[in-house]
């Protein structure tokens, strides 16, 4: 199974936001970008226009990350802005499935987000309309937090669980992931690493990135 390595650019340099993308844009297999409205998580971050302009500027493709209420209030003005992959939280919407399949019918990969302590039932019936499945490994807002261990388990269940139903599944993780968790991760199931402070916050980011896609997953 193939690591890839999603940078959050909620920990790039503000001030300096092309030249972080650059120092990470040859080995990163994605930007990623968390939206962020102030009511779900108590943080403000990107708009649109920040997608828009990184998508005018760079060719990586772009995982965004909708950490807002009401999120088909906001899919529209990003898949216009370029969004390549786009989530909402399952905690978030009443009608999933309807959700997924307008994301999907206007082009763009849709994915599930599924806070630390919401179980995997959640997904019962939707693992059949998305193969992308984003599990947070902090309580979302911010950058910088510590890794929560027993989210482990929860991804180790899911990737048993698709492995079971014969899914393709992408489990993507996000939150204190460093070179010692994304091991832990990677052993537990997940193939796509998110990691903001650890890419960063290092003093060298490319050799970051390119250790984590060193890591394998042994299937049991």
């Amino acid at each position: 199974m193939k690591i890839q390595v999603f940078p959050s650019i909620l920990s790039a340099d503000l001030l300096n936001m092309e030249k972080s993308i650059k120092l990470v844009e040859e080995y990163s297999d994605a930007l990623h970008i968390d939206i962020m409205d102030g009511h779900f998580v108590p943080n403000l971050s990107y708009g649109p226009s920040l997608v828009k302009a990184i998508k005018k500027k760079f060719n990586l493709p772009l995982n965004v990350h909708l950490m807002v209420e009401k999120p088909e209030l906001f899919v529209d003005m990003f898949i216009e802005s370029g969004a390549d992959h786009l989530g909402f939280h399952i905690e978030n919407t009443y009608h999933p499935q309807r959700l997924l399949k307008y994301i999907r019918d206007h082009k763009v990969r849709p994915f599930i987000t599924l806070n630390p302590s919401t179980s995997l039932s959640t997904l019962d019936y939707l693992l059949g309309e998305v193969d992308l499945v984003l599990l947070m490994t902090v309580n979302p807002g911010y950058g910088g937090q510590e890794f929560l261990p027993f989210c482990l388990k929860k991804i180790r269940d899911l990737r048993e669980r698709a492995t079971k139903e014969g899914i393709n599944l992408d489990i993507m993780v996000d939150g204190g992931i460093d070179l010692k968790t994304a091991s832990l991760v990677v052993e537990a199931g997940a193939n796509i690493l998110i990691s903001g402070q650890g890419i960063f916050g290092s003093e060298d980011p490319k050799n970051v990135i390119l250790k984590m896609k060193t890591l394998t997953y042994k299937e049991v």
